[in-house]
């Protein structure tokens, strides 16, 4: 069990999502940086979407009540067990009344506390995530506060854990040649034109070569994107339709919004563009203020990139139960 020492708004429960549910009006929530979820996972030996912490707003504190296996993903910071700094991306132990602490990372968004067994909150609709707009999942619906106190849960892998743990290389570093770093202080962002694109015309093109900057007015549901408007050629009245996360929306105002993982369920504004999926875990760790760059993807590319993670995953896995399995043998 642990119990949560200090937190800040908006750090939240959170697995891989609950989709299938959109037609109702359910958004799939789920973590901002699915990847970093599924990899630590992977390392505590959970199924790939047990619930973890998703912590967004620094410091974070908890204790553990109880001893428990734990890992912190998604972050390029150094979390602190004890008052002593930990690597990221690894299995470590901690011990009963131990205080683990997060502080802001030096460049992403977000990190991921993930524990041997996931988090025992309630399955609704086939996810543990917590949708803050809608009141449900995760920690009674709501963001953490201090004093609250969430129970382990079982966890899949029979294997135990070692005790001096298991580490892996971060996928911005292991994909590097998948996932190509900031050009000129901004983040390449993958993305296949949309069903409206031709509306823009002219504004269509400036959508690719402009930088654009996250701003203030962006959150778990969509970024709202700083920069020269774009517009289409004439006012267009259109029905609404399904969205999903990584659809690019254009409002009046001629700032895109980006889906993410909270996205609306529909919408009227035109779409100009689409996040490959592979390329949304990059976003969820991008900041508010971040600058970004669309460069033009097609389905091929998007699912070379797709195959490249599925063997990063895996490569993940099997490492982590060939060194339990070898480590058991010795014992």
């Amino acid at each position: 069990m642990i119990e949560i020492v200090e937190t800040g708004p908006f750090n939240t429960v959170q697995d891989l999502g609950r989709p299938g549910y959109r037609d109702i009006g359910v958004s799939a929530s789920g973590a901002m940086d699915p990847l970093a979820v599924k990899i630590g996972n992977i390392l505590v030996g959970n199924d790939d979407d047990a619930a973890a912490i998703e912590v967004q707003t620094f410091p974070f504190k908890l204790r553990f009540e109880t001893g428990g296996v734990f890992g912190v993903t998604g972050t390029d910071g150094h979390p602190m067990l004890g008052g002593r700094e930990l690597l990221p991306w690894c299995i470590h132990v901690a011990e009963p009344g131990q205080i683990l602490e997060l502080r802001q990372p030096p460049r992403l968004a977000r990190a991921y506390i993930v524990f041997r067994g996931g988090l025992d909150v309630p399955i609704l609709m086939g996810s543990r995530s917590t949708s803050l707009r809608g009141g449900f999942g995760g920690n009674a619906g709501r963001p953490l506060i201090k004093g609250d106190r969430i129970e382990f849960g079982t966890p899949s892998d029979v294997l135990p854990p070692p005790a001096s743990g298991i580490a892996v290389i971060e996928p911005a570093v292991a994909l590097r040649d998948a996932f190509p770093g900031p050009i000129d202080g901004a983040l390449p962002i993958r993305a296949i034109a949309a069903g409206e694109h031709e509306l823009f015309a002219a504004d269509g093109e400036a959508f690719w070569s402009q930088t654009w900057r996250i701003s203030s007015s962006s959150d778990r549901t969509g970024y709202r994107l700083s920069g020269e408007p774009i517009k289409p050629t004439a006012t267009v009245e259109m029905r609404s339709h399904g969205v999903v996360p990584g659809v690019i929306q254009v409002p009046p105002s001629g700032e895109p919004i980006i889906q993410m993982s909270d996205a609306n369920t529909a919408g009227g504004y035109p779409k100009i563009a689409g996040v490959i999926e592979c390329d949304l875990w990059r976003l969820g760790q991008a900041r508010i203020g971040s600058r970004l760059r669309f460069v033009r993807s097609t389905h091929a590319e998007a699912r070379a990139i797709e195959q490249a993670v599925a063997r990063y995953v895996e490569d993940v896995r099997k490492t982590s139960q060939m060194v339990k399995r070898a480590l058991k043998a010795m014992t």
